[in-house]
């Protein structure tokens, strides 16, 4: 029987001690404004995973070998938004600490300002890449300050320099946010159209990064399953091509995937997800 895990490893590779990489599942999704099931998806993405060859045809190479670790669920604390964010920060602090490379499933996005408030506690110069249809932005939102559409705002807050990338959907709130603070996201209609958005891109991060991945900055012909669908977005190879070189110039010290909602009876977004985060896994070793 394959073990349960992502990529479904034997223990000589998904060792917690050994292991370079630790892959958190972070199941929820208490304040999705849409359509909810994103709870599902670090599962989905942990099944899907185990499907994924382990020869990367793009480097020619085996990337499991430096271990990935697959630590057991987190429970989600009903006690609202701000005890998860609570929990999550404790979780990934010790994963940090324990000098992993830290990897969030998702769940909801607003898992991810937990997951860089860890890392920060490491890196306290951060850059933070999204990859995202929306802003997520707002200062709250239906009351809640740690919401899937605030997520970007509290890791402002926390002092990281953000890159949005893919975006095409923006509140006037959030407009004005961006003109106040002199923040320049690239569109997804300049990935489709300016030659240099890559560049853009690579000369706005830091040295050191955190990639933030929500799932709808791709276009939802290549991820059906997630939450708020928004067409125009972005390709494999225009999201792999960037993180690549992203990988190659920058020192990229953790990742998240979210908003995957699994649709019965298809696989498609899941499965996309779990070759993107062995590509990553993949690109940052090819670095080290």
């Amino acid at each position: 029987m394959m073990p349960q895990n992502f990529l479904g490893l034997p223990p000589r590779y998904s060792n917690y001690a050994r292991s370079r990489f630790a892959v958190l599942p972070i199941p929820y999704d208490s304040t999705t404004s849409f359509q909810t099931g994103t709870r599902e998806g670090p599962a989905a993405i942990i099944r899907a995973s185990q499907q994924v060859e382990l020869f990367d045809e793009e480097l020619e190479a085996e990337c499991h070998k430096a271990g990935v670790a697959t630590l057991d669920p987190m429970v989600p604390n009903m006690a609202g938004p701000e005890a998860m964010h609570g929990d999550i920060f404790n979780a990934a602090k010790r994963i940090v600490r324990d000098g992993k490379f830290l990897f969030g499933l998702g769940g909801e996005h607003s898992i991810s300002s937990g997951l860089v408030r860890a890392v920060m506690t490491k890196h306290k110069k951060l850059s933070v890449l999204q990859i995202d249809a929306h802003l997520d932005l707002r200062d709250s939102w239906e009351g809640a300050k740690h919401s899937h559409a605030c997520v970007m705002r509290r890791i402002v807050d926390l002092g990281a320099t953000i890159v949005p990338v893919g975006i095409r959907n923006v509140s006037l709130e959030e407009h004005r946010f961006l003109k106040r603070r002199k923040i320049e996201p690239i569109t997804a209609r300049q990935c489709h159209t300016d030659d240099d958005w890559v560049d853009r891109v690579l000369n706005a991060l830091g040295d050191t990064v955190y990639v933030t991945i929500d799932i709808d900055g791709f276009d939802p012909s290549f991820a059906p399953g997630t939450g708020t669908p928004e067409p125009g977005g972005l390709d494999w190879y225009q999201v792999t091509g960037l993180l690549r070189l992203v990988a190659a110039e920058k020192n990229v010290v953790g990742a998240d995937i979210v908003e995957v909602m699994p649709i019965p009876g298809q696989a498609i977004t899941e499965f996309l997800a779990a070759r993107l985060i062995y590509k990553i896994i993949a690109y940052t070793q090819k670095r080290m």
